[in-house]
């Protein structure tokens, strides 16, 4: 069905606001992923943050036109059935979300990425970018890492104290 030109704007504004916002745009290619496999990715992305969207590619691009950090890209790779991956909050989500349902579906395939700051990305680099841990994780590990002499304190004195006392006896004589 044909959207009329209202709708065609409305559909360019929303993708200029989120590209506006999103800091890593993913632009991944899914022909011939069932319609129930891309309402599920949807829902799982939706988990962390993630918009996926399918638009036309005419749309994409006057809405790439725009913004004044992707005027001069090259669209040339924007050609074929694509989907659109926004996030707003984390750098990593968008690819991690896509590489995870390409696990499933391997017809996925990866065709690049925009940065917030206009940086274009090839599709090696947000594969690698899909590979490296979340915000979470990442401040997860900073915690655990300042947390870990703390912890060995706590579980040293709350083993055995004569032991301790113990090797305080022993390193005073």
């Amino acid at each position: 069905m044909a959207l009329s030109k209202d709708k065609k704007n409305e559909v360019i504004a929303e993708v200029a606001d989120l590209l506006k916002d999103s800091k890593l745009t993913v632009v991944a290619k899914y022909q011939g992923t069932p319609v129930k496999s891309m309402q599920a990715l949807r829902r799982s992305a939706r988990d962390n943050g993630t918009r996926v969207m399918v638009v036309k590619n005419r749309l994409f691009k006057k809405a790439l036109e725009s913004d004044k950090r992707f005027k001069d890209l090259d669209d040339g790779l924007l050609s074929g059935q694509l989907m659109y991956a926004f996030n707003s909050s984390d750098e990593v989500a968008p690819a991690q979300s896509l590489a995870n349902f390409a696990k499933t579906e391997p017809q996925i395939e990866f065709v690049g990425g925009l940065m917030a700051d206009g940086k274009i990305l090839s599709a090696d680099e947000v594969k690698t970018l899909a590979s490296l841990p979340s915000k979470d994780q990442l401040v997860a590990q900073v915690i655990a890492t300042l947390l870990s002499p703390a912890n060995s304190v706590i579980g040293s004195l709350s083993g055995d104290l004569h032991g301790l006392l113990d090797g305080l006896a022993a390193k005073a004589a």
